[in-house]
């Protein structure tokens, strides 16, 4: 223990004089006159303000202080002492330059700060915050080529708000405004606050824009206030329209004619083909929509602007439906610039035109990728896919998508004999902007609620193993409340999976184990899959959530009206192939923190469930959880944990076939850091695996109890992350920390860590490659 003293103190003694060492070298590289600004202070004097009051005014004053001093870590400044080491660059390339200049940072000197400036900030921000009476002095503390200033603030009494007018007088907007003024941000009782003032005069014209307000601004609004008529530190407002106000903000406008161009462009413009404002009486109208379509070609059908415009001829103009209908547009996919004007058609009546100008895509495209992926089990390879895209299939906005593609699917590192994938399909989707069914559907969501019809077919190598072929095909809905809840309901989704060159040696292995026997057996799911997604990781917060829920119910109906009961000797088959009959609910949450622009915490946990009943006594293998692989708990092979605590070993030493489950549990917790540009590193950790709903006595140990904490597998590692924008390539390496299949009391591994044993690395680091984020 006495030893172990001695050693922490010599540590913290060594980084003292690192530190000291570090922190000389950078003042030493300072011209004669120089000093070292390393930061500001904010003091208040004032013992009336509340304790939480004063710190929060001291953090706001704290953060407006400019410049800011050189960045540091743990009282050093690494970056600082990089431009003073490095040489001045001959050319903006090179190593040097690299050093100085993207590594390093430029020394922040006390001759950059402007102190008069500062204090004036402190000032004007306090007296914004309703402290009149502000007062700010500075001083400047220097020492060592340093020098820090202490800005000191008496800001006197905060003033309160007495009372708030809202000016009466005869117009039309006016009046609007009146009828506003009870939900106004401006309370009695509360400080002044300049920023306050300003959402209330935002808020006001947020409100009269959706009254046919189109013309107002919230310029046009004055606050006055007026300290003199109680004392005490108080002020009345009173809000009111400036004197100077244009006619045309006070004037409520409607809608009068509809104008559409979807084949706009600048250059038809230049060539005289389209003029704005443009005389309609020779035009046409669109029989049901009461608009104008100008599409000479007829490229688009013109029913579609009928359910995309929310404008109608007569409405009062108001800015959701302004923004919905821009929404709308942009969400059906087919234009890729979308530009909105009104122009004044009846100053009188106060009517306006409203044109929309559509430029669209191009309409049909053929590309070819090759790129990194990830697969929904958890494997990680390359593939290429030729992709052919109509973006008008039938002059509705209706998007097809026709692909061939080939890919492998394989993961470094761990034992051997882990099997590779190889896979080749094609698939066709027809996604058609609006609800297709017998029944109305309306939505007032600024996307565009979409049918979706789908057909695939894709050939899988299993190397050494076995082939399968999958046939799907899906009839459903798409459709966004918003931008943050989504919901996928396909009414019908079938899938079939018919196995082919099962050799030898599989055939063999799977005699004598039920499970690897059922994976090379047809399968015949169809069924009901809806799915709703939650997010707000799009805002600009601290703390955002990502929220997945799935149910999937594959031949309920059917088995209801077939009597099918596998237990009863009642199963039920439909060209020759028993149907699957099971429920299964899967839930994904994230949870994402961000420390500050450069560093954030990404968590996760799923939790899963299928049950089989009716005409199967077991979850098809397509459908079930599994675990392991890049997006899993990584430090396992994809598909090779669990079940439970059975070890998959016993199959046949050395090969890992796929295990899967019909319980899923993970739980995974990311670090990540940005360390230059598009170089960034994680550190993480995952908790995970799968188990069977039923006794499976040649799996033992692979049942769902109440010991399945003590079955969760752990493992640990680090990542690098190359974001290249238009892509992120991810290779993290991993170890196991808990083996749920090892015996009770041995399953945590940190006594066998062995990085110098070649053989402990080849069977215990993983690497996997995939690209993007796991989660």
């Amino acid at each position: 223990m006495k030893k172990s003293y001695q050693t922490y103190f010599k540590f913290l003694i060594t980084c003292g004089m690192a530190s000291a060492t570090l922190s000389c070298s950078n003042t030493r590289f300072l011209k004669e006159g120089q000093m070292l600004y390393t930061g500001a202070e904010v003091k208040i004097e004032n013992d009336t303000l509340p304790k939480k009051e004063k710190k929060d005014l001291q953090s706001a004053l704290q953060d407006k202080l400019t410049p800011k001093p050189n960045s540091s870590f743990l009282g050093l400044r690494p970056k600082l002492y990089f431009y003073n080491i490095a040489k001045e660059p001959k050319k903006e390339k090179g190593f040097n330059y690299w050093l100085k200049y993207k590594v390093g940072e430029k020394p922040v000197l006390l001759g950059d700060v402007d102190r008069e400036f500062n204090k004036d900030i402190i000032v004007n921000y306090s007296e914004n915050k309703g402290y009149f009476n502000a007062r700010a002095t500075y001083d400047t503390v220097a020492k060592n080529k340093k020098a820090k200033v202490i800005y000191t603030l008496k800001p006197g009494a905060r003033y309160l708000i007495s009372n708030v007018k809202f000016q009466k007088d005869s117009s039309l907007v006016n009046q609007e405004i009146q009828n506003l003024k009870d939900n106004t941000l401006l309370k009695q009782g509360n400080p002044f606050d300049l920023d306050v003032i300003k959402s209330e005069r935002e808020r006001i014209d947020n409100r009269l824009k959706e009254r046919g307000f189109y013309y107002f601004h919230p310029d046009n609004l004055i606050v006055q206030v007026d300290s003199t008529v109680s004392k005490n530190h108080k002020v009345e407002l009173n809000v009111k329209l400036k004197d100077n106000t244009p006619d045309l903000s006070t004037q409520q406008f409607s809608i009068d004619k509809v104008i559409v161009f979807p084949n706009y462009s600048i250059q038809d413009v230049k060539q005289g083909k389209y003029s704005i404002p443009m005389n309609t009486d020779s035009l046409q109208k669109y029989e049901h929509g009461d608009i104008y379509v100008i599409d000479p070609q007829n490229k688009f059908k013109p029913k579609i602007f009928d359910r995309a415009l929310y404008f109608k001829k007569g409405d009062l103009y108001n800015r959701t439906n302004h923004n919905l209908t821009l929404n709308r547009l942009i969400s059906l996919g087919v234009f890729k610039f979308v530009k909105n004007e009104f122009i004044v058609s009846d100053s009188l009546q106060h009517k306006f035109d409203t044109y929309y100008l559509l430029t669209p895509r191009e309409l049909q495209s053929l590309r070819l990728e090759a790129l990194g992926r990830t697969n929904s089990a958890n494997y990680a390879g390359s593939e290429v896919n030729l992709n052919w895209t109509h973006r008008n299939f039938f002059r509705g906005a209706e998007q097809f998508k026709a692909s061939v593609y080939g890919a492998f699917d394989f993961q470094i590192g761990g034992p051997e004999n882990a099997k590779n994938i190889f896979r080749t399909g094609a698939n066709a989707q027809l996604s058609i902007p609006r609800i297709v069914a017998p029944f109305r559907f309306n939505s007032s969501s600024a996307f565009v609620p979409r049918t979706n019809i789908s057909v695939g077919y894709e050939f899988q190598n299993r190397t050494e193993d076995y082939s399968l072929n999958t046939f799907t095909g899906s009839f459903g809905y798409n459709w966004k409340e918003n931008a943050r809840k989504e919901h996928d309901l396909k009414i019908f989704d079938i899938t079939y999976v018919s196995p082919a060159n099962i050799t030898d040696a599989y055939r063999e292995i799977s005699k004598n184990n039920d499970a690897l026997a059922r994976v090379v057996k047809p399968q015949l799911i169809f069924g009901p899959i809806y799915s709703y997604t939650y997010t707000n990781t799009m805002l600009q917060k601290p703390n955002t959530f990502y929220y997945k829920g799935t149910l999937d119910l594959a031949g309920n109906l059917t088995g209801l009206i077939t009597g099918a009961n596998v237990e009863k000797d009642k199963e039920r088959k439909i060209f020759g192939v028993p149907f699957s009959q099971f429920a299964k609910i899967e839930n994904d949450f994230r949870f994402y923190h961000k420390f500050n622009e450069k560093t954030s915490l990404a968590t996760r946990a799923i939790a899963g469930v299928a049950y089989p009943y009716g005409n199967s006594e077991y979850i098809p293998f397509s459908r079930q959880f599994f675990s392991g692989g890049s997006n899993s708990v990584r430090a396992f092979r994809a598909r090779t944990l669990g079940p439970g605590s059975f070890d998959p070993r016993t199959i046949k030493p050395g090969y890992y076939f796929d295990q899967s489950g019909d319980v899923k549990l993970e739980l995974n917790a990311e670090y990540r850091a940005n360390l230059y540009k598009f170089l960034n590193v994680a550190l993480f950790a995952d908790a995970g695996n799968v188990w069977l709903i039923n006794e499976d006595s040649q799996r033992p140990g692979a049942k769902f109890s109440k010991e399945f904490l003590s079955e969760m597998a752990v493992g640990a590692g680090f990542g690098l992350r190359l974001d290249f924008s238009i892509l992120i390539l991810r290779l993290d390496l991993a170890m196991p920390l808990r083996v749920p299949y090892y015996e009770r009391g041995e399953r945590w591994t940190f006594d066998k860590i062995n990085f110098g044993d070649s053989s402990w690395r080849k069977d215990n680091l993983i690497l996997n490659i995939a690209i993007g984020y796991p989660f």
